[in-house]
């Protein structure tokens, strides 16, 4: 049993200020000295890296698609280990979900796994009265969410606030802050620069969030908040590791090779551009990760025998990426040399000739046009063949989220089909490519069997899985590799 404070930030619907009180918050208590962890429901690498930026430790995702809703509550209690209060920012309302399966993955379904009690925050610039029978309607609709208290953003007077008051006061619902319009600065950087300014604690982002700290200190009852994160009940069962979630995969403990490889993972000082556990659980099987800035580093981390580029670096980088000359011509020779290489999101145009004009890595035959419109949305994806990542017949779900349009979509060997949808990626020696980014917490052999592949064993191939009708219960299964003791 675990007791960690714990608390939910969500809104009726996107738009209303949750990411930035949720930051606030954490930055708020971590001013007053108050250990904080923050995590964000679904894949958005953007919001985790800035509640991250704001408690000082990784922001962490929380995914029951991408990671499998029994894993929810062990990973939030293994990220907020060490912390007195976690804050948990919703995505999109509620009781909304991307997949339109909101009971599987929606935020109030992280809130009811996590036995956590919820802050509405509402933009009530335009409502009146009706806001309590909105709070109501909220509070009643499902029984496993509990609604704690409302946060009321864009208030226009004194007067509205106190009308406001008084609706929630007459159906019993704790207002537990109030900000006027314009108390909530517009300070985080554009999301088109992703996790990046956190990733290189640029001033701007530093700035915004300590602004965004000193709003919600200001204009929120803390105490009252605290103490209803506080009265959140134990949580059951024990904390995720990163070494029993390799054990559990392969059936036996991780063993620490003779010499630990090292794995290079795309990355600034502040945040890598993929989730945390990753970096976890390659430690864990027996790899040295070094951190490898691919807007800056002109070289890789030397002795590196594997990289690992994750779906959190934005498209938005392409000049920057393609500037860097030398880091390219090191990836190519890593690559030709038969080293491993996983590249998601935008790492696939990286590897590529060129993106929109602009000479890249030239390790893979492929140019890349950034689009108009946005592709987004989870596949159930299987491995056509073996490769570094995963044995042929391996099934997993990803998210994938770009602009960038690859041509061919699809090499003579593809990383991934899925159902309703062409082959995508490549597969090339031991060079993994794809648009879809992985939550490895969901499939923790992949770091076993990376940290193999950078040691020159080949990975053992499995036989193809029959096709599942139900497409939620199919996971990634991969064949056990045992490291060579020291």
């Amino acid at each position: 049993m675990s007791a960690h404070s714990r608390l939910v930030v969500s809104a009726p619907s996107s738009g209303h200020g949750k990411t930035a009180i949720a930051v606030g918050l954490l930055a708020a208590c971590s001013a007053r000295g108050v250990p904080a962890a923050g995590f964000k429901v679904g894949p958005d690498h953007t919001d985790a890296a800035y509640l991250g930026l704001a408690a000082g430790r990784p922001g962490r995702n929380l995914d029951p698609r991408l990671v499998g809703a029994q894993r929810i509550a062990p990973l939030f209690a293994h990220g907020a280990a060490g912390s007195q209060v976690s804050v948990i920012e919703g995505a999109m309302g509620l009781f909304d979900s991307l997949t339109g399966q909101p009971e599987i993955d929606g935020t109030a379904a992280v809130a009811a796994a996590l036995r956590a009690p919820v802050v509405l925050v509402v933009d009530v610039a335009a409502m009146g009265h009706s806001l309590a029978a909105l709070v109501h309607g909220f509070r009643m609709f499902d029984e496993m969410v509990h609604l704690g208290g409302v946060v009321l953003n864009r208030v226009a007077s004194p007067r509205h606030e106190e009308m406001l008051r008084t609706a929630l006061d007459d159906i019993g619902m704790p207002v537990l802050g109030a900000l006027r319009r314009g108390d909530l600065p517009a300070v985080l950087p554009a999301r088109a620069q992703g996790s990046v300014p956190v990733a290189h604690r640029s001033v701007e982002a530093v700035r915004a969030v300590r602004r965004l700290g000193e709003a919600v200190a200001g204009a929120l009852d803390l105490d009252r908040i605290l103490a209803l994160a506080d009265a959140a009940p134990p949580l059951p069962g024990q904390a995720w590791s990163p070494a029993d979630a390799l054990a559990e995969g392969s059936g036996e403990p991780p063993v620490p090779p003779e010499g630990r490889p090292v794995i290079a993972l795309a990355g600034g000082p502040g945040a890598p551009y993929t989730y945390v556990e990753a970096v976890e659980l390659l430690t864990a099987a027996g790899a040295d990760v070094a951190i490898i800035d691919p807007l800056r580093d002109e070289s890789l981390p030397a002795g590196t025998r594997a990289l690992l580029i994750g779906s959190a670096l934005p498209e938005g980088y392409a000049e920057e990426l393609s500037a860097n000359r030398r880091l390219c011509a090191a990836v190519s020779q890593l690559a030709h040399e038969g080293r491993p290489i996983i590249a998601e999101g935008v790492g696939l145009p990286w590897l590529g000739r060129d993106f929109d004009g602009r000479p890249m890595c030239g390790v893979l035959e492929v140019s890349a046009q950034t689009a108009d419109l946005t592709i987004a949305g989870y596949r159930e994806a299987t491995a056509p063949s073996t490769s570094a990542l995963a044995p042929a017949g391996a099934r997993i779900t990803g998210y994938k989220q770009h602009r960038a349009i690859v041509a061919p979509r699809a090499g003579q060997v593809p990383a991934w089909t899925w159902a309703g949808g062409n082959p995508e990626g490549f597969v090339w020696r031991q060079v993994h490519a794809s648009q879809l980014g992985l939550h490895w917490a969901g499939a923790p052999e992949i770091a076993r069997r990376l940290v193999a592949a950078a040691l020159g064993l080949v990975p053992n191939a499995a036989p193809a899985q029959p096709e599942d009708d139900d497409p939620g219960e199919k996971t990634l299964s991969l064949s056990a590799i045992t490291l060579p003791q020291a």
